[in-house]
């Protein structure tokens, strides 16, 4: 049986668009004699639609949607996910379902059983969970067909759940030739290879073939990173899929023998760390821009650093470079090389670049306060006031033009508040708020060593002390651990969870670690109020950090 798994780039709730690319790729599958289609989770409808769920006309479009991808079946069967409706007067209304066509028609309906409930998915919310479980007959062989989830029985990168029912060895025993995973998997920076592994495991476990579609493409901050694959029975990895494109792969499966064999495009390798984050975030600003229709162009402020310089590759290899316009904004604490520094990276990266002096619009402000200030020393009111100028312009040109504005602060920062709301926190997208300082640097010298091959962003920029320039001589290691040593601390806090004790018996000063929590957890106010960001790590602050802004608990005091 010749076999396709395609990933596709819907955008929710755009039912046209999305039933056009479902056409295109099974009219193209019959073209190549394709005798079954596998495509990604809720493909009709996009993931996730949310509270959108909770519309009953949004509801009638899915069903409607999907009567017309059943329709539009010939010789070529699809396998393809959607939303349908419970009947049941028990429940939810809706499940989360993959459904099986040919032939103009409904072949079977099979709703995902495990439903997450923890970090960005809330799927209990909306979805009615299965609970019984058959294998479906296809040409003679027997489908196990999961949605997700299912096949990450108790896999996860970080295991909130631990389910009681393995839905694909559920399957297996019933009877299945193989097991069919239809997905939505966001990508994070060690997704590729632990997904890889899962996958193995299953298919070693099991003694099947697994045949695994997954969406690609953003949607607000989720990335979705494809990565499309079929193992064999022994686990070998024998087809996959490019990341973060819409692509397909074939193989040949011999149902008798449980063997396939790969003879669709060639094989594709998992990323690099850093090319696999620098990726997944080109892919978010295309995809934000390209599926809101807010605007085809960005601004950036661009100050000399080494942050809004990876920003502005980002946007120029996302938008192009025509795309991109870049400001820098000097002021009196501004040093010389903040500035020849960002016009030698506009002129490699071919972006416009204005010079905006905001030295005297500084001096007006703190003439007008004077009367207000007197008797006080120079503080945090006088830094700030630099940022907010700085933003106030950059929200000026984005408001006349239509650019709209990046944000170009890290997770460093986000995480420990060293960010200035209504100034550098402005936009309306911040591209690396998932991607901690030291990733930063990490990915700048790959781009120069790997990407670009020459050195597109100046060595000054990568060699310089980190500084905010906003009073005399001011380094970030002022007022934060260096952050070979914050990173670390904020990733075992944020990412896997630890307790301060936890964190000191790693061997990190305990003052340090007390300091740093105290950081985080007095800032939430600040990321309650930031913009969307594009998600990289298995725990990102926004939808999938869900923390009390009102609230007694110190994390540096409890142990």
């Amino acid at each position: 049986m010749k076999v396709r798994v395609e990933q596709l780039n819907p955008i929710i709730g755009d039912f046209e668009g999305n039933l056009s690319g479902i056409f295109q790729a099974l009219e193209k599958a019959e073209q190549d004699e394709v005798e079954l289609l596998v495509l990604p989770e809720l493909t009709v409808c996009g993931y996730l639609p949310m509270d959108l769920l909770e519309r009953p006309a949004f509801l009638r479009a899915n069903y409607q949607a999907n009567r017309k991808v059943v329709e539009a079946t010939s010789e070529t069967a699809v396998l393809f996910g959607g939303v349908t409706k419970n009947t049941s007067d028990v429940g939810r209304k809706c499940f989360n379902s993959a459904l099986l066509a040919h032939k103009g028609a409904l072949i079977a309906e099979v709703h995902k059983t495990l439903l997450p409930t923890y970090d960005v998915f809330d799927e209990l919310r909306y979805f009615e969970e299965n609970t019984e479980f058959e294998c479906v007959e296809f040409k003679g062989a027997q489908l196990g067909i999961t949605i997700c989830e299912d096949i990450w029985y108790n896999e996860n990168d970080v295991q909130y759940h631990t389910y009681e029912i393995n839905p694909a060895k559920e399957l297996v025993e019933l009877g299945a030739d193989a097991i069919f995973n239809i997905s939505a998997s966001p990508f994070t920076k060690t997704k590729p290879a632990s997904r890889q592994e899962m996958l193995q495991n299953h298919a070693k476990e099991l003694n099947v073939p697994i045949f695994y579609a997954n969406q690609v493409g953003a949607n607000t901050e989720l990335v979705s990173d494809g990565d499309s694959m079929v193992l064999d029975a022994k686990s070998n990895v024998i087809a996959r899929a490019e990341l973060f494109k819409e692509a397909h792969i074939d193989v040949e499966w011999d149902v008798e023998k449980k063997q396939v064999k790969n003879i669709g495009p060639p094989f594709a390798t998992i990323p690099t760390k850093q090319e696999g984050i620098f990726r997944a975030l080109v892919k978010g600003l295309q995809d934000y821009l390209g599926k809101t229709k807010i605007s085809d162009k960005v601004i950036l402020g661009l100050s000399g650093g080494i942050d809004s310089a990876l920003v502005a590759c980002i946007a120029k290899e996302a938008l192009g470079q025509e795309n991109v316009l870049a400001v820098t904004m000097p002021s009196e604490f501004s040093s010389k090389g903040s500035i020849t520094d960002s016009v030698e990276l506009a002129s490699n990266l071919g972006i416009a670049l204005d010079t905006l002096p905001v030295k005297s619009l500084y001096e007006e402000y703190l003439r007008v306060l004077k009367s207000k200030f007197k008797d006080t020393s120079f503080g945090v009111a006088e830094e700030n006031l630099q940022s907010r100028i700085r933003g106030v312009l950059l929200m000026a040109i984005s408001n006349k033009f239509g650019h709209m504005l990046v944000n170009t602060g890290n997770k460093s920062e986000m995480a420990t508040g060293y960010c200035t709301l209504y100034g550098d926190m402005n936009g309306g997208l911040a591209i690396i708020s998932d991607v901690y300082k030291t990733e930063v640097y990490d990915i700048c010298h790959w781009l120069n060593k790997e990407f670009y091959q020459q050195e597109i962003i100046p060595n000054n920029i990568l060699n310089k002390s980190p500084s905010a320039e906003l009073r005399p001589d001011q380094k970030d290691a002022d007022s934060l651990p260096n952050y070979d040593i914050l990173d670390p601390i904020l990733e075992a806090y944020i990412e896997k969870q630890l307790s301060s004790k936890e964190i000191i018996d790693l061997g990190f000063d305990e003052s340090t670690v007390q300091k740093v929590l105290k950081m985080v957890d007095r800032n939430e106010y600040k990321r309650f109020q930031a913009v969307p960001g594009l998600k990289v790590s298995t725990k990102s602050f926004g939808t999938g950090r869900r923390w009390p802004l009102v609230q007694g608990w110190s994390s540096s005091e409890y142990r």
